[in-house]
């Protein structure tokens, strides 16, 4: 009876000789009753949609051939610059431009940059933007960038960006005279601002050797005084009537004299900057070109901070003149009238000329005021600006 449990329903077997034997059978058939139904259950778990493997792209012949490309041996790592707008722009060593044709932004050694940092390298501080550019007839005008950066941005001189007390210097006249801008470049330290006229002569020489220097760079654009034309700023004084109507060639001139400022500062001027209707056309230019306007604050009837706020315009007024009166011991005087308009307020704005006396004065005082604990900071750090980002 227990041969007959043994044998496949249908069949006659010979019966199974010996216990060993008989024994096997039922063990044998158990093993293989479990594999089956672990088998299974593997099958049934692995079709299921969290457990099923992920599907493995074919790759395609150009990328094999692609990765086997050895890199230069000479490479220099990429930049990732983090964008005021989100996301990140890859660019070469130098952060100057993005990259073209970078297959893999992951490829090679990759610097990350602070985050809203976006000043121009100080070894090519001399040589303008390409990207911050527009081609003229006037010449190279400053325009914002496609990827937003503006030249105050791009242009602004190094400072601590720390608090305490803060002084901007600005000297302005450079071209005008070629012994007075030598001197100004190479004496005055690299925290004044040189503004650069117009009209004057080898601008672009003296501009690659203060940006060498490390200094910040302003515009100075002749603008209409009162009594115009019997007084005048120049042939290409950009007047109130054209101002108003949008007429802003002459304007245009001067700002297609030279390249790598941050804004623009008036010479002469007085009666534009006393006219809102005329300064909106003018701010709003400068708004959007991503520049700073300076009142240099020899017009106690100027209008210009009242209709720069409402353009969203960044901007700066100097609170006095330091050269008015050019003798040394008055220069002398103003300075420490400047500290104390300073201390008393946290920061100052002072203007002056790249006459002899105002070099020697402005050089000298610079020296002792830090060891006062008087940082002197480009003017672009003073100046209010509605784009800043933290």
């Amino acid at each position: 009876m227990r041969e007959e449990l043994y044998r496949p329903l249908g069949q006659t077997l010979a019966p199974v000789a010996g216990t060993r034997r008989r024994a096997r059978g039922p063990w044998l058939g158990g093993a293989c009753l479990v594999a089956l139904v672990a088998a299974g259950s593997v099958a049934t778990a692995l079709m299921q949609p969290g457990f099923a493997p992920p599907p493995v792209a074919p790759i395609a012949p150009s990328e094999v051939v692609a990765q086997k490309v050895a890199e230069p041996a000479e490479r220099q790592p990429n930049v990732l610059r983090m964008e005021p707008g989100g996301g990140f722009t890859i660019a070469d060593a130098d952060g100057r431009r993005p990259l073209v044709d970078d297959g893999n932004p992951l490829t090679g050694s990759i610097r990350v940059l602070e985050p809203g940092s976006l000043r121009q390298p100080s070894a090519f501080a001399h040589l303008p933007e390409q990207a911050l550019l527009e081609q003229t007839d006037f010449g190279p005008l400053p325009v914002r960038g496609t990827d937003g950066r503006r030249p105050l941005d791009v242009y602004a001189g190094d400072w601590s960006g720390t608090g305490g007390t803060r002084i901007a210097i600005v000297v302005g006249g450079l071209g005008v005279s070629q012994s007075g801008s030598m001197r100004a470049v190479e004496e005055l330290p690299a925290g004044v601002t040189l503004a650069f006229a117009a009209e004057g002569n080898s601008l672009d020489r003296w501009l690659q050797a203060g940006r060498r220097g490390g200094h910040e760079v302003l515009l100075q654009a002749p603008m209409e005084p009162f009594g115009y034309p019997n007084v005048s700023a120049g042939p290409h004084t950009l007047k109130v009537a054209d101002a108003a109507a949008g007429r802003l060639d002459d304007l245009h001139w001067s700002m297609g004299r030279i390249t790598n400022y941050v804004g623009v500062m008036n010479y002469m001027g007085a009666r534009l900057n006393a006219d809102p209707a005329a300064l909106q056309p003018f701010l709003g230019e400068m708004s959007k070109r991503g520049l700073l306007y300076l009142d240099d604050g020899t017009s106690p009837r100027s209008e210009a901070r009242d209709v720069a706020l409402a353009n969203g315009t960044p901007f700066a007024a100097a609170d006095l003149v330091i050269d008015a009166d050019r003798e040394p011991e008055a220069i002398a005087r103003q300075l420490d009238v400047l500290e104390r308009i300073a201390r008393a307020k946290g920061t100052a704005i002072g203007t002056a000329s790249a006459f002899d006396a105002s070099i020697d004065g402005i050089r000298d005082w610079v020296a002792a005021a830090a060891e006062r604990g008087i940082e002197i900071v480009p003017v672009s750090a003073l100046a209010f600006d509605p784009e800043a980002r933290s």
